[in-house]
């Protein structure tokens, strides 16, 4: 069976996504049992010292946690944690059925890209229940929302964590939504962190450049199958409204705002508007990050000044806690990533692949696995390439590893596995250098922030792979043949 047909079997008759916003969402995860409220948390340090750990207890079968009645603010206002961070609920937020196997959610959401995904640009309303609260000017502060205090050694409060922020190129009119960090500074005012070749710096340089403030959009609590849009490695230019459309199969509604006319999803919970000035900085950070360092020290960056807030009644912030993987948004980002990388290879003309995945152990960004049938001589090394050099795999890589098709790449002990017994570490390991990276990678000190990464060949040798020594294990048909006579055995 090739690639495209295994694929066609992962499971892709879902209509795709069918909520229709947040709240939606966390009533559908409700009634999966899927969420936990929490009430009376301290938004210093404990709720997300909550988060962590359950995450790490049971990553990709942990429950969302939703907290209310947080300490030392109004009730009703709230923040959810993990709403797409386990595979039953990162189904329903795709629209693709639940997986029985990790890889299926990949080639489910893969399959619906191929067949039916396309751009559809957003539908612009009249008006939303982002718009039930405007606070202008003098009205805001945002110290009446719970920003959490993430981790013990950071240099604030960060109500900008699994967030969207929405640019206008000044040139040629195309919004970008990106995810970039936002800490507290006051009432009005909030610092941004955006990691170099990321496309919202590349906009905010052109208004910096032309001596302008950049207007900017930060919704800090949404659906999240915008915040992992926003996240996709999406080409220059591309707007993420409408890929996000596209993977909905209908627009993302939106209303404009007062100040820029910039969109907003008119169902987000929490917008601010304002404009960053490059002429204005303050000390941002430190920020505990998602390769699980504080690898890039406080700054001074580009200060943000709010001057419109517009939230729904009883706003529910979403956080994201990037720490020591894994964390409470890699099964997601994982999947997201791996269906992306799978499917630009194919389109750049690899054949024979039957999986991709970005293992969570590398924050869905380090440690990426692809699994091939080999064809020809060098098409494990093809393939190597490509994954690390694609659009999806380029930011901030570090390992590619090419399997053989009876290697699950999801399953890291079939991975090592095969790294130990298939590999020989002189001849089957070569080296990219000069990648592009960021300053949030541990192992960089200085700019440029550029990495080296390695390209593991653990196939069989392909001179002599079908001469391989067999492997030790139970056949296929024996081990069917011996889970339907002790059924109870697997069910626990």
């Amino acid at each position: 069976m090739d690639a495209r047909a295994d694929d066609d079997n992962g499971g892709n008759e879902s209509p795709g996504p069918t909520h229709e916003d947040l709240r939606d969402l966390i009533a559908r995860f409700e009634t999966m049992g899927e969420i936990e409220r929490i009430a009376d948390a301290d938004s210093h340090l404990e709720l997300s010292a909550l988060c962590e750990l359950i995450t790490v207890r049971n990553p990709g079968a942990e429950p969302a946690l939703l907290f209310d009645k947080i300490k030392g603010f109004e009730p009703g206002y709230r923040i959810l944690s993990g709403a797409s961070n386990s595979f039953k609920r990162l189904a329903v937020v795709l629209g693709v059925p639940v997986p029985e196997q990790r890889l299926d959610i990949v080639k489910s959401y893969r399959a619906r890209m191929k067949k039916g995904a396309r751009m559809i640009p957003p539908r612009v309303l009249s008006s939303g229940p982002v718009l039930e609260n405007v606070l202008r000017d003098d009205a805001i502060d945002l110290t009446r929302f719970p920003a959490p205090f993430v981790h013990e050694l950071d240099g604030g409060r960060y109500i900008g964590t699994e967030d969207l922020v929405v640019m206008r190129d000044p040139d040629s009119g195309w919004v970008n939504v990106g995810t970039y960090r936002i800490q507290v500074h006051s009432k009005n005012e909030v610092g941004i962190w955006i990691s170099p070749g990321k496309h919202g710096r590349m906009i905010r340089e052109k208004y910096f450049a032309k001596g302008q403030p950049c207007p900017v959009l930060i919704s800090c609590g949404q659906d999240p199958l915008l915040f992992l849009s926003s996240n996709a490695e999406l080409a220059y230019g591309v707007g993420e409204y409408d890929y996000m459309g596209g993977q909905r199969g209908r627009p993302v509604d939106v209303v404009l705002s007062e100040l820029h006319q910039l969109p907003m999803p008119a169902r987000s919970e929490l917008v601010l508007e304002g404009e960053i000035y490059g002429d204005e900085t303050r000390l941002e950070g430190p920020f505990g990050e998602f390769m699980g360092y504080y690898a890039s020290e406080a700054s001074q960056q580009p200060v943000i000044k709010i001057r419109r807030v517009y939230h729904r009644d009883d706003p529910i912030m979403t956080l994201a806690v990037p720490s020591r993987p894994p964390s409470n948004f890699t099964v997601a980002r994982g999947v997201v990533k791996s269906a992306m990388i799978w499917d630009e290879v194919e389109r750049a003309g690899l054949a024979g692949v039957h999986g991709m995945w970005n293992h969570e152990a590398g924050a869905g960004r380090l440690f990426n696995v692809i699994s091939i049938k080999q064809m020809y001589p060098g098409h494990a090394k093809q393939a190597a390439m490509l994954a690390a050099n694609c659009q999806s795999g380029a930011y901030a890589g570090r390992w590619v590893v090419v399997v053989d098709e009876d290697i699950d790449p999801s399953d890291i002990h079939a991975v090592l596995w095969a790294m130990c017994t298939r590999c020989d570490p002189p001849n089957d390991i070569d080296y990219i250098r000069g990648h592009w990276s960021t300053p949030l990678d541990p192992m960089l000190r200085t700019a440029p922030y550029e990495n080296n990464r390695a390209i593991v060949n653990a196939c069989k040798p392909w001179g002599w792979k079908d001469e391989f020594p067999k492997t030790a294990e139970a056949s296929p048909e024996l081990r069917s043949r011996v889970m339907r006579r002790w059924p109870d055995l697997f069910s626990r």
